[in-house]
């Protein structure tokens, strides 16, 4: 870390786990190698001006609350930063996507601290017809005649104004007129990717969709060698662009008042 010169900020996301009173004690040296330990002891070696985490809403209740309060404990107490959170959704954020997500901010220096605010919300303009594609997509993405649950489907999947969620043993609705939350379980198999139905069928979400309901501009290059499988996880292991654009432009307005 000595090599990389001076850091502004550290954006990090990592797994929820439970973090034990036993392992917090080891800190850094906790033999498990949790992840957040490694995210700490980076901020510690670079010190940076600033960290960004990101992480599921249900990190706010994880253990009861004693996840979040050890690592509000590790970044305050241990390393001498300030700590914020705030939980946003994707939904107003102009993005017409049901996504909420924790997102942690602290500063090293107090007057950065003081000046930072979490975004507002914005006015929402899209809907889901601005995402999903109109023309034929791929075969591949289509429920057939031949599909075991294609019955169930048709039965099922009749308006062409919101999206559907395989729900094991049946198929929801989804009547907000939004896209449920996008997640790495899509990667597993395709009924954990939501459906649609328009002129050409009954079909899955395909990996351009999705990254649209998670705010990526369409010039963003999807590798053309990677499986869908990894492709889907990987979206639904992304952030919602325009999400944290806001947040980071609150965090360089709050860098800049003190200069």
């Amino acid at each position: 870390p000595k090599k990389l010169g001076n850091i502004d900020i550290i954006t990090a996301g990592f797994p929820c786990q439970a973090f034990s009173v036993a392992g917090y004690r080891k800190g850094f040296n906790d033999p498990r190698g949790n992840l957040f330990f490694e995210i700490a002891r980076f901020i510690d070696s670079i010190k940076p001006r600033v960290y960004f985490l990101e992480n599921v809403k249900n990190l706010k209740g994880h253990d009861k609350g004693e996840t979040l309060r050890i690592i509000e404990k590790t970044l305050t107490k241990d390393l001498g930063y300030s700590f914020y959170y705030f939980i946003l959704n994707t939904k107003d954020y102009d993005v017409p996507q049901t996504r909420e997500r924790i997102y942690i901010v602290g500063f090293r220096d107090k007057t950065n601290a003081s000046n930072f605010k979490e975004p507002e919300p914005i006015q929402s303009t899209k809907t889901i017809h601005d995402i999903l594609l109109k023309e034929r997509q791929p075969d591949k993405y289509y429920y057939k005649e031949n599909h075991q649950y294609y019955k169930a489907l048709t039965r099922e999947v009749k308006s062409e104004d919101t999206l559907y969620q395989w729900r094991r043993v049946y198929v929801r609705e989804n009547k907000n007129g939004l896209c449920p939350t996008l997640t790495a379980n899509m990667g597993t198999g395709g009924h954990n990717v939501p459906l649609i139905k328009n002129s050409h069928g009954i079909r899955k979400l395909t990996p351009r969709e999705c990254l649209r309901f998670q705010g990526f501009p369409d010039d963003f290059e999807i590798p053309e060698k990677m499986a869908v499988s990894h492709l889907y996880k990987q979206i639904g292991n992304s952030v919602t662009v325009p999400v944290v654009e806001k947040i980071a432009e609150n965090i360089k307005i709050a860098l800049e008042k003190n200069k």
